[in-house]
């Protein structure tokens, strides 16, 4: 099941993936995008509204050899995934993944693989000896949980290809296992696909030929009609549930683990955070705290004690200690101004003694909100601060948070038109004029400036395609200053990748994902004012 994360290939968000696999019956789904899990939070907050069970996997394009999807069986196993993505990704620039066939075979361990075999165009199915080589190969390394996959293309030829791949299954003693290659929830948007792959491809509908599906199949079927798919071959559904049987693993299991700071005297995060808030809370009140701010202290340290807080704090805190030790401007804003403690830590500037704070504001038992500090540094010198977090903690353990660019009407009408063959300048005056075609224009009581036609069909089916393309994914950004630091190794919760900004990595999930998988995220944010 390829997701719109696999980026101009899949035509459904995982959303639309997870429900309509709910509705036609079906208990559980696996995504598998081309060599990322950049969806899969997604998929995973869909399918617990839903009450489906999402299955994670990764499709592993290799090479120097046939694509593997993967499946990992539990934690360990995922985490491993996740570190073989982080090599491909670490070892090329941002937005490519070079995976070979040794990374696989070092962290196979606990993970379900599924031979994709190539897609061969003509009646005879030989597939060529480099295959069944490389599916010999496979079978050696991967021996016990690998798997080759039969899907229906609906050709003339379907049966033939059965046979020969089950011929390949007994040669190489590699079990079949049925598969349904989907790239759209719904038949309804083969076209979008078809739009996407020349978008892809850089062609048009009228001459983008054999690299188009020949047909609108490649959408969830129910499982009856799997059974009726594949009903020559019992084998072959029986290992769904195998694979399905064994992969237990679930995003929910996860365990993050914010980093401890290093403490002074043998304290405690918490013991550290008390003796530097009441240190400078003293320092700006002058020995004379008043019992206002000594009542707020006691409250919020408490909270913070509660919530096992401290070492959030003490990161942030260490980060304005950093700047100002290098004279560099910083400032906390937001609703952490509502805050004593960091006040007296020195992230915030609000005295509380002459300001009412409403720390609710900023953090709640109501919300059970995660902390959210929002520090500025100076615009020319952040950089400084951001490499000194990746000197102190290490790139396999702090990485910034992704945002997830969507393609917005001006380049959705843009991609879909040149798609659809129009003209480089109709498609530039059809770009310009989105905002007049307006529900007047199409009722006829409405000119358009450039003279489009509301009757024009072609013109109605690019606008279709292009209100079904708007908010699809089409790359993975970097967060303004939003880290994401770990206790542990980070390319174990999710996939690291290279910024396109040098010296700096990103993680594939937006801070959406991470909040609902309840990550912490710093953020490190600039202002030129500072500057100025």
């Amino acid at each position: 099941v390829t997701s719109n994360f696999s980026f101009l290939r899949g035509a459904s968000h995982p959303e639309e993936l997870v429900q309509e696999a709910a509705l036609l019956g079906h208990t559980c789904i696996a995504i598998t995008d081309h060599n990322t899990l950049a969806g899969i939070v997604r998929a995973h907050v869909e399918a617990k509204k839903t009450g489906i069970r999402l299955i994670i996997g990764c499709h592993l394009v290799l090479q120097d050899g046939p694509d593997l999807l993967a499946y990992p069986t539990d934690k360990e196993a995922y985490a491993r995934l996740s570190t073989l993505l982080s090599e491909g990704n670490l070892r090329t620039e941002k937005g490519q993944c070079l995976l070979y066939k040794k990374d696989v075979y070092q962290y196979r361990k606990g993970i379900k693989f599924i031979v994709v075999p190539p897609y061969v165009l003509n009646e005879h199915f030989d597939f060529d000896t480099g295959f069944k080589n490389d599916l010999r190969e496979y079978s050696h390394h991967l021996d016990g949980d690998l798997y080759l996959a039969m899907t229906r293309s609906y050709q003339a030829y379907d049966d033939k290809k059965f046979y020969r791949l089950a011929q390949l299954s007994k040669d190489c003693k590699v079990p079949l296992v049925a598969t349904n290659d989907v790239y759209y929830h719904h038949r309804g948007r083969r076209e979008l696909q078809d739009v996407l792959t020349c978008t892809r491809e850089k062609c048009t509908i009228y001459n983008a030929g054999y690299r188009l599906w020949q047909n609108a199949e490649r959408h969830l079927k129910t499982p009856k009609e799997m059974y009726r798919l594949f009903r020559h071959y019992p084998d072959a559904l029986a290992r769904i549930q195998e694979i399905t049987d064994a992969c237990q693993f679930s995003l929910s299991s996860l365990k993050y683990v914010y980093p401890e700071e290093i403490t002074t005297g043998g304290r405690s995060p918490q013991e550290e955070l008390e003796m530097l808030a009441w240190q400078g809370a003293r320092e700006k009140f002058n020995n004379d705290i008043p019992d206002k701010v000594k009542e707020s202290l006691d409250f919020e340290l408490e909270f913070m004690k509660r919530k096992n807080y401290a070492s959030y704090f003490l990161t942030v805190y260490d980060f304005v200690r950093f700047a100002r030790s290098q004279n560099i401007l910083c400032q906390g804003r937001g609703s952490a101004a509502n805050s004593v403690v960091c006040y007296c830590l020195g992230i915030t500037s609000v005295d509380p003694k002459e300001f009412d704070l409403l720390f609710a504001r900023f953090m709640s038992d109501a919300r059970d909100e995660p902390p959210d500090i929002d520090v500025d540094f100076e615009h020319e010198r952040r950089e400084e601060v951001i490499q000194y977090i990746y000197t102190k903690y290490g790139r396999h353990r702090a990485g910034i948070v992704a945002t997830v660019t969507e393609v917005h009407h001006k380049g959705a009408v843009r991609d879909v038109a040149k798609a659809m063959g129009l003209s480089a300048d109709a498609v530039d005056r059809l770009a310009k004029s989105m905002w007049e075609l307006t529900v007047e224009w199409r009722q006829g009581t409405a000119i358009s400036s450039e003279g489009f036609n509301p009757a024009d069909q072609h013109l109605q089916k690019i606008l279709a395609l292009t209100e079904q393309y708007v908010g699809f994914p089409r790359q993975l950004g970097q967060h303004t200053g939003g880290f994401v630091i770990t206790q542990g190794n980070l390319a174990e919760l999710c996939p690291i990748l290279n910024a396109r900004m040098e010296n700096r990595t990103c993680i594939e999930w937006n801070k959406d994902d991470i909040e609902a998988l309840g990550f912490l995220k710093v953020d490190v944010l600039a202002l030129g004012m500072l500057t100025c």
